[in-house]
């Protein structure tokens, strides 16, 4: 087991995108990240590419639907480490867009929800020990804006055409959860938040939006929170959004 003062943090889905740009912002900061990615090629070529620019990264196999992934990836934690820090469930897919809610395929929902609503809890759970282990855990669920009910509800709302069944309510159910594990940990040291990067230009959204080093910086915000921050919230560019 290493002893180490730096922080130890888990970024899953981190070999592309906003979780990438996250992996690298928290590695900067001092942080030795392990970086998880259900594909070991594009892994490992994401943490070697982010070694390279001087940081210390580790590539860690590790699919959110499979419970053996899961538990390698805490064993490594656990006889490395000896305790996560940070935790930042990123790792999501969208299976189906432009579709009305009346003709969307059940099957992609059910996938879909495996990976962005089961995939946080079990990850979260297999965690929850190395996070207590921590001074001052942190777990950040990847949201958006495209969750948020108050956001998307009538004509007028911002959100309400946007024809993404399986993902918005699946990040929905995120929001969930994190106040779920939130109100858990109360009186712990563990503070749980949910983040909003916005639209980012990655292949979820198929290259729209601003780049994702500018949406990694809320979750980064969250990773790294003082004692006196918040918990149980979903925050954005500008603070707290609504549920």
């Amino acid at each position: 087991m290493s002893d180490t003062g730096s922080k130890i943090a888990l970024v899953t889905g981190g070999n592309k995108g906003i979780g990438f740009e996250i992996a690298r912002g928290l590695a900067r900061h001092g942080v030795i990240v392990v970086l998880g990615a259900r594909n070991p090629v594009a892994g490992e070529a994401a943490a070697a590419a982010l070694r390279d620019e001087g940081l210390e990264v580790h590539f860690q196999p590790l699919e959110v639907t499979d419970a053996g992934s899961i538990a390698a990836a805490a064993e490594r934690l656990s006889s490395e480490w000896g305790r996560l820090d940070v935790l930042v469930n990123n790792a999501a897919v969208s299976l189906e867009k432009g579709v009305p809610p009346s003709l969307s395929d059940l099957g992609l929902m059910r996938q879909t929800y495996e990976t962005n609503v089961f995939g946080v809890v079990a990850v979260t759970q297999a965690m929850l020990p190395l996070l207590r282990a921590s001074k001052a855990g942190r777990i950040v669920n990847m949201s958006t804006g495209l969750a948020s009910l108050s956001l998307s509800s009538g004509r007028e709302a911002p959100f309400s055409f946007s024809r993404l069944l399986a993902y918005n309510t699946s990040k929905t159910a995120v929001n969930a959860v994190t106040v779920q594990f939130a109100n858990e940990l109360l009186d712990t040291p563990i503070k749980v938040n949910a983040a909003n990067p916005g639209l980012c230009a990655t292949d979820l959204s198929n290259s729209n939006g601003r780049p994702p080093t500018e949406g990694a910086a809320v979750a980064i915000g969250l990773a790294l929170l003082d004692e006196d921050g918040p918990t149980g919230g979903l925050y954005g560019d500008s603070g707290k959004v609504p549920w």
